[in-house]
């Protein structure tokens, strides 16, 4: 067994006593999203704390929470002060602590690719004399993760990018369910209700085809769209609002999608043209 101590002891962490493990995960928040495309906020995010949790701790060992009791190694970072607000700083937003740390180099070659098995989930932090063990290695945090059929929603380029590029976790996933789909216009507001069948794949199927087609799918109105502004897809995000069985037979998931239809009024107001 290798553990992330055996890891970062290697590259230098060894010199810190005081160092605690961190892993992020939140109902509130979409940490993926934010790490990858708000730096700055996931960073603020770990530092502001309601408790005293890092207070005697020279840096900590930062992990995204995956599925299950997985974690995926961001970095590690130094404390370099403590900051408790007043009792009513508005600022504060409810935290207590503002912790001001700096990220440690040494560990760029491990960011975003080693993933640990959590020991005790409910303990989202931990001293380091507690080994976890690496069980996987991976090629980079590159894209959004699958979580849930329910729980996303992706912009066209999210998208483009999950299926170009194949990703294991969403292609597994997105395979083995038909479904009922709703793509939404944030331009307009309008919605269209889609669905997947057939032997095409799954939903994971049928969304290519709006990949290959730069967004329309071959739909009469998303097509209009997109004929007449080659970027007007930017303005796309698909999501879930029903999943179905493989064994479903294509008339039942297209009664689904006539049920949605009518709940949404997308013949009458949205995009959808039958």
């Amino acid at each position: 067994m290798i553990t992330i101590q055996e890891l970062l002891d290697k590259r230098g962490l060894q010199e810190y006593k005081k160092i605690k493990l961190v892993r992020h995960k939140d109902a509130r928040f979409d940490i993926y999203d934010m790490y990858r495309h708000n730096r700055e906020a996931f960073l603020e995010y770990q530092s502001r704390q309601t408790k005293p949790v890092f207070h005697n701790t020279e840096c900590i060992v930062s992990f995204i929470g995956e599925e299950s009791n997985r974690a995926r190694f961001v970095g590690v970072y130094k404390i370099i002060a403590i900051h408790e607000f007043a009792e009513n700083d508005p600022k504060s937003n409810g935290d207590k602590y503002l912790y001001e740390v700096e990220e440690v180099i040494g560990f760029e070659d491990l960011k975003e690719r080693v993933i640990i098995k959590w020991e005790n989930a409910i303990s989202w932090h931990q001293w380091y004399k507690n080994e976890m063990e690496v069980i996987e290695i991976s090629p980079g945090l590159s894209h959004k993760q699958f979580t849930d059929y329910m729980d996303f929603e992706l912009s066209f380029d999210e998208l483009s990018d999950i299926i170009n590029n194949g990703y294991p976790d969403w292609k597994k996933m997105l395979s083995v369910v038909y479904g009922v789909y709703v793509i939404c216009d944030n331009k307009t507001g309008k919605l269209y209700i889609g669905s997947a069948y057939g032997e095409n794949g799954g939903v994971w199927g049928r969304w290519s085809d709006y990949v290959k087609t730069n967004g329309h799918g071959g739909n009469k109105s998303l097509k209009e769209l997109v004929d007449n502004d080659a970027n007007y897809a930017q303005n796309f995000t698909f999501s879930l609002v029903m999943v179905m069985s493989k064994s479903s037979t294509k008339e039942a998931v297209i009664a689904k999608e006539q049920v949605f239809k009518r709940k949404f009024g997308t013949i009458m107001n949205g995009l959808n043209n039958n």
